[in-house]
């Protein structure tokens, strides 16, 4: 094909409730070519996993178009399942059957036929290293175990396209640092996936172009060095001995920086955009010890993709706890008739 692999055009999406309404998405445009990891990033209730719903036919949008492959979503729900596969932030697995059981199962679902379905499960428990656990029920699993069997049974038809919505929440460094490398693989073999994600190093490291999303569109789009450069210059962080200095280092920051300084949660480390990195880190420096202003560590560095998000959004990310976007508690079918399957 020429062009996108998929392409969204206009998409909105309203839930309704007795006391509020929600614009889901609003007029969100998104493109995507065919072999890359395409990364979604938003706060939560941005739209990210609306997106994908609308995608992977779970629900259907008040309007707009959305096309995979030059199928219509919403037209030809069903030629879209056969091309495409979809793992959530939570495993979707039967923990009373074994490993292969669950990946045949799938197979047998996809109407493989036993002995296809059998094959592809071999394979499956083979590149997610998860032979010497193929016959032991999955409520023994390990939750990385549980998440790389799920991604499995994504793959049972070997899809296009493959959806993941912040699959690594909840991992260890470990085992997200695993996943991150099957992705890797699968798209080397010519899978195109989309993810949504609220940690901004997975999308550093996985995704090729980036749309991060906001109040239901999107607001910028580019490779992570793009959308870095777009901010420019440096950030000096400083990291004070004693909190206490925060209030009076924060001045210090202001009369040198070309924004308003930040604090981390923690109350001693502050950080400020400024033109020039060294120089800028000097005067700061002078400043805060003509201030009595003691230091633990101080340094310069290039934007972020958290410096990205903060200056797009207003806000850093949270740490995912569940899904980001849903209809308002107490609401009635969403507008346009989608049902979730």
């Amino acid at each position: 094909m020429t062009g996108p692999l998929i392409e969204v055009e206009g998409l909105t999406k309203t839930y309704r409730s007795r006391s509020r309404t929600v614009h889901a998405l609003a007029g969100l445009d998104l493109s995507v070519p065919e072999g890359i990891v395409k990364g979604l990033l938003g706060p939560n209730g941005a739209g990210k996993t609306t997106v994908v719903k609308v995608l992977t036919t779970l629900i259907t949008p008040d309007a707009g178009t959305a096309r995979i492959d030059g199928v219509d979503v919403v037209a030809e729900p069903a030629r879209i399942r056969r091309m495409i596969g979809a793992s959530g932030q939570y495993a979707a697995v039967d923990e009373n059957l074994t490993g292969t059981e669950n990946l045949r199962m799938v197979g047998r679902l996809y109407h493989l036929g036993g002995a296809a379905a059998r094959r592809r499960a071999a394979e499956l428990l083979e590149l997610f290293d998860l032979e010497d656990a193929r016959d032991r029920p999955v409520k023994g699993y390990s939750g990385g175990m549980r998440r790389r069997l799920d991604l499995a049974g994504a793959l049972v038809i070997r899809p296009r396209v493959l959806f993941l919505d912040e699959p690594t929440t909840g991992l260890d460094p470990r085992s997200r640092i695993g996943l991150w490398d099957v992705i890797r693989s699968l798209v080397q073999d010519g899978t195109t996936v989309l993810l949504t994600t609220q940690y901004l190093e997975e999308a550093d490291q996985l995704a090729d172009e980036i749309s991060v999303i906001d109040d239901g569109s999107v607001i910028a789009a580019g490779t992570p060095d793009e959308l870095k450069t777009q901010l420019g210059g440096h950030r000096v962080v400083v990291v004070l001995q004693d909190g206490a200095d925060a209030a009076r280092a924060a001045e210090v920051l202001a009369r040198h920086g070309e924004s308003a300084p930040t604090l981390d949660e923690q109350g001693r480390e502050l950080q400020v955009a400024v033109r020039q990195g060294p120089s800028a880190l000097q005067r700061i420096l002078a400043d805060l010890d003509a201030q009595g202003v003691a230091l633990h560590d101080a340094g310069m560095r290039r934007p972020t993709l958290d410096d990205v998000f903060l200056s797009l959004t207003g806000h850093t990310t949270a740490p995912a706890a569940g899904p980001d976007d849903r209809a308002p508690h107490g609401a009635v079918a969403p507008t346009g008739g989608g049902q979730h399957r």
